[in-house]
This record gives structure tokens, sequence and C-alpha cells, in this order.
């Protein structure tokens, strides 16, 4: 399950950055997550409580952002929201297309006191 090592790599970031500036607690933290990450949100907020455990982010709310996954024909230019990583082009039915979003796993923010 790599969920609980994104957790802890969130979490550590988190308090990190809360501590650089001089907060005491971090009340949530705001991620957005592309469809195409590969990280099964049900599984990160179940290992997030865990990652959060004695550390000035427990009881910390994860708030998650999906992100689309946006791809490009190369074949005729369109633009379309690509929900698996092998489709036709809505357009012209065309392989070629290069995915341009919805692999982010990133913070957004984070909310401190």
């Amino acid at each position: 399950m790599h969920e609980m090592s994104i957790a802890l790599n969130i979490v550590d970031l988190s308090v990190e950055t809360a501590r650089q500036n001089k907060a005491e607690k971090i009340n949530a933290i705001v991620l957005e997550l592309g469809e195409l990450a590969g990280v099964v949100e049900e599984s990160l907020q179940f290992c997030f409580e865990s990652a959060c455990k004695g550390t000035m982010a427990e009881g910390a709310r994860l708030e998650i952002i999906k992100l689309a996954a946006k791809a490009r024909c190369e074949h005729c230019g369109h633009e379309f929201n690509a929900d698996q990583p092998f489709m036709h082009c809505p357009q012209c039915a065309a392989l070629t297309f290069r995915i341009s979003g919805g692999r982010e796993l990133r913070i957004k923010s984070i909310n401190v006191d």
C-alpha cells in the first residue's frame, strides 16, 4: 500500500512548512490529486489519520481536490478529458494523444494556528 508512504510524506512536508512559519498546529491540508496519479483516495484518507498521530498535524483534515485527466490528440489537436490511460480521441478516434494533466499529487495549502 503505497498510500501510507504518500501520507507520511504529506505530513512530513506539511509539518516542516508549518514549523518554518512558526505555527503550532496544523488544522487542515488541501491536496490536489489527479485522476491518473495512481492513488486510491479512500486509502490515502485512511493512512493520513495514522500518519498524523504524534505530530502537530494530529486531528487535521485532509481535503482532496480531484483534478481531471486532460489529453490532447496528436492527430487532430482536440483537447478532452481522459478518464483512462488508453482511449480513442472523441473527435477523430485516433489513439495517439498526449496526457497533459491528471497525474498531479501536490499540497495546495496548509491551514495552521
